[in-house]
């Protein structure tokens, strides 16, 4: 379409500046295409500025001699600079869940008087996915006395044995998870007395000392 004078306006005029205004069906390119403002060339001076409304585009453009256009600066328009705005969302979830697992060891009770050289069995009762029990035998000052036994579990027990130590006060047998120490059980303390078979021996009706000699009423 060529130039209406109809759709240019003076927003502001003063001090030889007038900031117009100018409305068209044409595109920016049409618009700005020298000669398109020909029939006006004595109102637009060098130096005003121009509020374009074209079919694409929304500019704010200045006057130059001619009269022309220059490239001034896109407001709005479909392929100008201010509508590259691109946005994206994204959204994340994460859920876990979780189960309690109880695992157990308890100790089944032992005697209570143990004698230097004698066996001391020993039993755990495991409850949970622990496969293998992990039984130390421990002094008064809690170091391990040697060896540690490692039993594999089987239809929820463990079972072993221990030869009695030297003669003390304060032992204890633990059982632990061996795949986890954290899970355990510590007995109470017993003592290891001497073995009192060999104080006496017996010669047909006569009772002897250790060393043979007969002891007499």
């Amino acid at each position: 379409m060529p130039f209406s004078s109809a759709n240019l306006g003076a927003l502001i005029q003063g001090n030889d500046f007038t900031l117009w205004h100018y409305r068209t069906a044409d595109t920016r390119v049409a618009v700005t295409t020298a000669g398109y403002f020909a029939p006006v060339a004595g109102r637009l001076r060098a130096g005003d500025l121009m509020v374009l409304q074209t079919a694409d585009a929304m500019a704010l453009l200045p006057v130059r001699v001619g009269p022309g256009l220059g490239t001034g600066i896109t407001l709005d328009g479909a392929v100008g600079p201010l509508n590259t705005l691109r946005s994206v969302a994204q959204g994340f979830r994460l859920s876990q869940a979780a189960s309690a697992v109880v695992r157990t060891l308890v100790l089944a009770p032992f005697a209570a008087s143990i004698l230097v050289g004698s066996t001391i069995p020993v039993s755990a009762t495991v409850t949970g996915p622990v496969s293998q029990v992990a039984f130390t035998l421990r002094d008064g000052s809690g170091a391990v006395v040697p060896p540690v036994r490692l039993v594999t579990v089987s239809n929820g027990r463990a079972l072993t044995a221990f030869t009695a130590p030297a003669v003390g006060t304060g032992y204890r047998i633990r059982a632990e998870d061996a795949s986890d120490p954290s899970v355990g059980v510590t007995s109470r303390s017993f003592n290891v007395g001497a073995d009192l078979k060999l104080l006496l021996q017996e010669d047909d009706t006569r009772l002897l000392t250790e060393a043979g000699a007969r002891l007499k009423q």
